[in-house]
């Protein structure tokens, strides 16, 4: 469903499992930055009006994330810890170049935040799959099911809004692209590298 070229090598969630409180604080702050993606649209997009309206309830859903990580990172006797860059984030956004009309840079934009989601699924459902702690599985899997419907919207929005035939034919180059950064990645203790 998710159309990833590449899956996470399963010996990904033996690192989590090593590093929980490292990867539920990256795990929080993508939550944040997942919030901060959606306030970003509706201000660069305002006139998009159907747009804005899912936004503003995605930007609710993932700080309601946020917080639900954050209580899990308390329970624990931890606290936050500072946010890291995002490597897979830093070398997905190369991919298509600066500039261009408004209606490209947005459906780029909702590519990318597309394809974010569906890598963010695919490794929620490994953790729901595989982590022994139960109540963490438990937990990944219903994020998981959030993250494959943001997936579908994102996706949806670049098609609605740019040309049907040139946004698949990006989606297919991006995911091709995607499939070789995750083949340096997925070796340590964050959601996406």
């Amino acid at each position: 469903m998710l159309g990833l070229k590449l899956p996470t090598d399963p010996r990904w969630v033996n690192i989590v499992e090593k590093n929980i409180d490292e990867i539920l604080t990256d795990h929080a702050y993508c939550e944040q930055k997942a919030a901060s993606t959606a306030i970003s649209l509706i201000i660069s997009f305002p006139e998009y009006t159907d747009l804005v309206e899912e936004m503003i309830a995605l930007s609710r859903e993932e700080m309601a994330h946020f917080k639900m990580v954050h209580d899990l990172i308390i329970a624990r006797g931890q606290t936050l810890g500072r946010d890291r860059k995002d490597e897979y984030v830093l070398q997905l956004l190369k991919f298509f170049p600066k500039g261009g009309s408004r209606t490209t840079q947005l459906t780029h934009r909702l590519l990318y935040a597309a394809l974010i989601e569906a890598r963010s699924c695919e490794r929620f459902r490994l953790l729901s799959e595989q982590l022994k702690d139960k109540s963490l599985a438990d937990f990944y899997h219903k994020l998981m099911v959030s993250e494959a419907t943001h997936y579908v919207m994102f996706l949806r929005f670049a098609r609605k809004y740019g040309n049907r035939e040139e946004v698949d034919i990006k989606w297919q180059n991006l995911l091709d692209y995607e499939a070789e950064i995750m083949k340096n990645l997925g070796k340590t203790e964050s959601i996406h590298g």
